[in-house]
């Protein structure tokens, strides 16, 4: 079984859709899409999302499943009362009554994950600060457990770290959606600590993901990464990669710190 996370084209996040060059990005994706010999594809709902895998779509003459497990997992974090976590999360915004809006729990300085080990350990990240504050164990349990669900109806049956395989599939699964559940998802796949995949890479606009199972004993299949953010269909078509989402290279570069 093959599976393809893909994410969103450059967005526009006011309106929940794509720039201009957000489209150019999708166009050059359904290109590529077209030779992927895709059989099921999943969408989140969100507007950024739906626009980019429509480009897919109309090309390859099929329609998608709205899931709204995909959708953007942004958990969002309440930083005032704490020293630590509001010199962890910088540049924050003041609101009027002179309280810190919230912040996207991901977003974190990564010197702070160095400040709890639990951060960075598989077993314990869910009792870290900021996994405490915002419940995170409650809502990765339900994000992941829905991808189990879908898995299982392929014939794959999460059982401990690896899964069971009930009925053998070749199909190829796409999943158009964002980086920050893509990351949490490939985290649950590869069974670590969902920090590790937020922190340590990064999908660009309308790059691919690419799992397979292997099945080296019968009836147990893990997943394994092919490709990591596959933007190789922007450089065919002389498309600069977007820096969203990233932050700048080097500290004197003010791009987005």
């Amino acid at each position: 079984m093959r599976l393809l996370f893909i994410r969103h084209g450059e967005p526009d996040y006011e309106h929940d859709s794509l720039t201009e060059k957000g489209d150019r990005e999708a166009k050059l994706l359904a290109e590529m899409m077209a030779k992927e010999n895709i059989d099921d594809i999943y969408v989140s709902p969100l507007g950024r999302a739906q626009r980019t895998a429509s480009f897919t779509l109309e090309k390859l003459g099929k329609t998608a499943v709205t899931c709204d497990w995909l959708q953007e997992f942004p958990r969002m974090l309440d930083i005032n009362g704490s020293g630590i976590l509001e010199k962890s999360y910088p540049n924050t915004r003041v609101k009027e009554d002179g309280t810190y809006e919230e912040r996207i729990l991901w977003d974190m300085l990564p010197r702070y994950l160095a400040t709890e080990d639990n951060y960075l350990d598989n077993d314990c990240w869910d009792i870290a600060e900021v996994s405490r504050k915002v419940r995170l164990r409650n809502a990765y349990d339900q994000v992941t457990g829905e991808l189990d669900a879908l898995l299982e109806t392929y014939g794959y049956r999460r059982n401990g770290h690896l899964y069971s395989v009930d009925k053998e599939s070749k199909k190829t699964i796409a999943f158009f959606c964002h980086f920050g559940v893509t990351a949490l998802l490939l985290s649950h796949i590869w069974n670590i600590s969902p920090y590790i995949a937020w922190h340590s890479f990064c999908t660009l606009p309308t790059s691919v993901t690419e799992l397979v199972t292997e099945e080296r004993e019968k009836g147990i299949a893990s997943f394994r990464t092919l490709r990591l953010g596959d933007i190789s269909h922007l450089r065919v078509g002389g498309e600069e990669p977007s820096f969203m989402a990233r932050f700048c290279e080097v500290y004197s570069d003010d791009t987005r710190h």
